[in-house]
C-alpha cells in the first residue's frame, strides 16, 4: 500500500489518545515510548517562484539536498510560455528527484546577469550549490525527461515510511509489542497516517484486544475503507470478532468429535482455529465441509474460506495452501 494519509478530525485524535495509554500497558511497552521518526529535510514545494533576495535559500542552499532546476523566463517570451507547462509536468512526474524554481528576469535581472544568461527560456540545473548543466530554448518533453534523469538526485527516503515498514516486519516476525510502539510513535507524529493505523489494528488483533481494534477501526474515515489494506484488516477484525464468541478450542473439537458430520460445529472450529492463527488447520476444517456438503448454509464454508484469504493476503502460505485444496475440489 501506498503511504496514504486522511483527515480524521477530532474523532480520530480522541480515539487514539484514549487507546494509547491502555495499549502501552496491554502490550507491555517499555516506560519510555519509541521515539518518533524524524522527518526528512524539506526544501520546499516542487515548483515555486523566487527572487534575487531568495535565490540563495531557494536554489544554492536547497541544491545541497536535491537537484534544483532554475527556469529563467520573461512574461513577453512566447517560447517560455511553451516550455513552462512541459517543464512543470516533467518535474511533477519526477516525484522529488528535482525541484523547479522559476525566476522572472524582468523583475529580478541581477542573477541572470551575473550568470551570463542572455536569452530565455534558459534552464540551469544546480547541485551542491553550483550549476552543473543546462539548456536553452524550447525542448520536447522527451528531452526534458532525459535532462531530469541525467541530473536528478536520488529521492530521499521517507523516515516515516521506513519506520512503518520496520514495524510491519516486526509484526510479521511475531513481535507485536515492538511493532505497536513504533506504530504508536508514528501516530503521535502523523495522526492520520493510514498504514500506521492499520498496523496498530493488526497489533491489537495479534494481542487479542478485539474491542480496542474495533474502536480504532471505526474511527477511520469513510474514504479510507476503499484502500486494499483496510479491507484486509476489516476482514481480519470481523473474523476475530466471530472467533471471540465461539469459546474454547477443546470444547469445539469435542463437539465435532461427538458428531463428525456436524457442519456448524466444524465451521465454528475453523473460525476459532483461525482466531488462534492456526490457519492451515482452519482451512482443513472448511475444506472438509465443502467436500461433504458444498451447498451447506448457502455455500457458507467456501465463502468463509474466501474471507480467510482476503484477511491473510494472496501470498500468505495458508492462502496458497487453501486455494490449492479448494481448486482440487471445484475442478476435480
Amino acid at each position: 500500500m501506498s503511504n496514504t494519509t486522511y483527515g480524521y478530525g477530532s474523532g480520530m485524535s480522541a480515539s487514539y489518545t484514549t487507546s494509547q495509554s491502555s495499549n502501552a500497558q496491554s502490550f507491555g511497552a517499555a516506560p519510555q515510548p519509541a521515539p518518533a521518526p524524524k522527518q526528512a529535510q524539506d526544501t520546499g514545494p516542487l515548483i515555486k517562484d523566487t527572487s534575487t533576495q531568495e535565490f540563495m535559500q531557494d536554489v544554492i542552499e536547497a541544491s545541497n539536498s536535491t537537484t534544483i532546476l532554475v527556469d529563467f523566463w520573461a512574461p513577453w517570451c512566447g517560447p517560455c510560455k511553451q516550455l513552462g507547462p512541459d517543464l512543470e509536468k516533467a518535474v511533477t512526474e519526477a516525484k522529488g528527484r528535482v525541484k523547479l524554481v522559476k525566476l522572472n528576469i524582468d523583475d529580478h535581472p541581477a542573477i541572470p546577469q551575473q550568470m551570463g544568461i542572455q536569452s530565455v527560456p534558459a534552464v540551469v540545473a544546480f547541485k551542491d550549490g553550483r550549476p552543473v548543466d543546462g539548456f536553452m530554448g524550447v525542448q520536447p518533453p522527451s528531452q526534458i525527461k532525459a535532462f531530469i534523469e541525467k541530473n536528478g538526485s536520488e529521492p530521499q527516503a521517507d523516515p516515516v515510511e521506513e519506520a512503518c515498514n520496520h514495524a510491519n516486519e516486526l509484526l510479521e516476525a511475531g513481535n507485536p509489542v515492538e511493532a505497536a510502539q513504533i506504530f504508536g510513535a508514528i501516530m503521535q507524529q502523523v495522526p492520520d497516517h493510514l498504514p500506521a493505523v492499520v498496523g496498530m489494528i493488526k497489533c491489537l488483533l495479534a494481542n487479542e484486544e478485539v474491542e480496542k481494534a474495533r474502536t480504532l477501526f471505526d474511527s477511520l474515515p469513510e474514504e479510507a475503507l476503499k484502500e486494499q489494506d483496510v479491507s484486509a484488516v476489516k476482514a481480519s477484525l470481523e473474523l476475530a470478532e466471530q472467533s471471540a464468541d465461539l469459546g474454547d478450542l477443546a470444547e469445539l473439537q469435542a463437539k465435532l468429535d461427538a458428531n463428525p458430520e456436524d457442519n456448524q460445529a466444524q465451521f465454528d472450529l475453523a473460525v476459532a482455529l483461525n482466531g488462534k492463527n492456526k490457519r492451515e488447520e482452519a482451512v482443513d476444517q472448511l475444506i472438509a465441509i465443502i467436500k461433504r456438503d458444498r451447498e451447506w448454509n448457502d455455500d457458507g464454508a467456501r465463502k468463509q474460506l474466501l474471507q480467510f484469504f482476503e484477511s491473510w493476503g494472496v501470498m500468505d502460505p495458508a492462502s496458497v495452501y487453501g486455494r490449492r485444496q479448494l481448486s482440487s475440489i471445484l475442478f476435480s
